[in-house]
């Protein structure tokens, strides 16, 4: 007589069931001495870690179905150790038991049934009562994971920049000092310093900032995702929405709110360029023109070329235009040699007219300004007229989240606006005469200047430039067009302009 032939599925879906006495190897054994004691073998032991994705079950699951209608003729069976430890709902039980229909008997090692309407509605029973205590953990999970997000406790493995740690058996999250500089330094270059997600990169790679042991390289679609974390400052996400949470933020809200404004402006920067970014648009297609730094290899070494050229280059049909920093330079610098007035006089009055002019704009920005306020002010009431909403039960808790969200984030906003607007209030006067000064000895001072500090220059002079074949093409801010049409002769030193 020829021994039986059966295949066994084993199933760990927690490690508490493991602790229970349900380890996989305890189901193995009680697999292999049931077909032991029938008379047979395993010849296919399926099996599901706990450590196993629900997709990785059911994937599992399927394969094993799978294997069972295929070898139907040559297989006596399928075993498990227990009914819930193979079927998790009715579905997966009615499957089995459509294989049993086939000619495959199903044999519960610790629930032993007869295939008999008695033992099949046994069966059944323990089925719908598995299928109960699955649903209902998963209820319970839920409810727990809604208390946790709504006491702002942080959900699952912590991101980079924080660690897991229990605290009177409660999983917290708690800042890494170390990583949390590497993300500080990410979000300051991103934000004040005019890097980009491509430039970046190399910026981190030379100041020797490493990611992990075995990525030590930073790369852009990780820099990206550190960039528009809302954990960095304080948040934690559930199913999809953000929500306050109780951690410590690695990152203020004012750098946050400027990097966001720069992610969501597509910045075209590719490293610290003087001119790139919306200062000069290209005369073909009116798209920002960006540089590219390329390395070429000498016989004296590595040296450093960079270029300017249209972010949209390579487009069909597109200008084949690139120029060299240097010939850029040389335009700057004869355009700004044509600013330079000789008369003393002159440009004394000059300067009196440009601080009148400055004047009318302070007016503006103070205008701008309470109007800022007034819709911060607003804000605040729609944030609370919000709040009592949900209070009242009278918008669901996924809106309310969503919309407290929107509302931080425009908050944010017009904190940066406020903060931007009061201070260039006060600076653009004396800006804008620094400008003229600087303009007057241009040529000597623009190679030896701060990069930062040449593109405020340009944005008080220009208005726009255009890049038409090689040649810059700018539109110059009153009363600067002036200047360089040259003043005059007859023009009044006390009049305006």
């Amino acid at each position: 007589m020829s021994k039986k032939r059966f295949i066994g599925f084993a199933r760990v879906s927690s490690r508490e069931q493991e602790r229970e006495g349900f380890s996989l190897d305890v189901q193995e054994s009680g697999l292999l001495r049931e077909a032991q004691r029938r008379g047979g073998e395993v010849v296919k032991m399926f099996r599901v870690a706990e450590t196993a994705t629900r997709r990785d079950e059911r994937t599992t699951f399927r394969e094993m179905l799978a294997y069972a209608k295929k070898h139907r003729e040559q297989i006596d069976g399928i075993i498990v150790y227990k009914l819930d430890r193979a079927a998790r709902n009715l579905k997966d039980y009615m499957a089995l038991e459509d294989m049993e229909e086939q000619g495959l008997e199903l044999i519960v090692v610790t629930q032993p049934t007869e295939n008999t309407p008695a033992g099949r509605m046994m069966r059944r029973t323990l089925a719908t009562f598995a299928a109960f205590q699955t649903e209902q953990q998963s209820l319970d999970v839920r409810e727990g994971q809604q208390r946790r997000v709504a006491t702002g406790l942080f959900m699952g493995a912590a991101p980079f920049g924080y660690r897991n740690v229990h605290i009177e058996k409660r999983a917290l999250i708690e800042v890494d000092a170390e990583e949390a500089s590497k993300l500080r330094r990410i979000f300051e270059l991103y934000a004040y310093h005019r890097e980009t997600l491509d430039s970046l990169t190399a910026r981190l790679e030379s100041e020797s900032i490493t990611y992990l042991p075995s990525q030590p390289r930073f790369n852009r679609g990780t820099i990206y995702r550190f960039l528009t974390d809302r954990s960095y400052i304080g948040e934690v996400r559930y199913q999809g929405q953000w929500h306050p949470g109780n951690h410590h933020p690695i990152i203020d809200r004012t750098t946050w709110d400027r990097v966001q404004s720069l992610l969501g402006g597509h910045r075209y920067l590719s490293h610290d360029m003087l001119y790139a970014s919306e200062l000069i648009r290209c005369g073909h297609c009116q798209h920002p023109v960006t540089g590219e730094k390329k390395i070429k290899k000498t016989k004296t070494g590595d040296r450093e070329y960079v270029y300017y050229r249209c972010t949209k280059y390579t487009a069909a049909g597109h200008t084949r235009i690139r120029l060299p920093e240097s010939a850029l330079d040389e335009q700057v610098l004869s355009l700004f040699a044509r600013l330079r007035v000789d008369d003393e006089e002159m440009r004394d009055w000059f300067v009196t007219v440009l601080r009148a002019k400055t004047h009318d704009e302070q007016r503006e920005a103070r205008d701008r300004l309470a109007d800022l306020n007034r819709q911060l002010t607003a804000l605040r009431g729609q944030q609370d007229q919000l709040l009592n909403l949900r209070l009242l039960e009278e918008i669901d808790a996924d809106t309310f989240t969503r919309k407290a969200t929107e509302q931080r984030d425009r908050e944010g906003r017009l904190k940066v606006e406020i903060e931007a607007c009061d201070l260039g209030r006060h600076e653009k006067a004396d800006l804008a005469i620094k400008a003229f000064e600087l303009s007057q000895s241009l040529i000597q001072k623009w190679i030896a200047a701060d990069i930062d500090a040449k593109r405020r220059i340009l944005e008080i002079l220009w208005l726009n430039c255009t890049l038409v074949d090689v040649s810059l093409v700018p539109e110059w801010r009153k009363p600067f067009d002036l200047l360089i049409e040259g003043l005059p002769l007859g023009k009044s030193r006390t009049g305006g302009i």
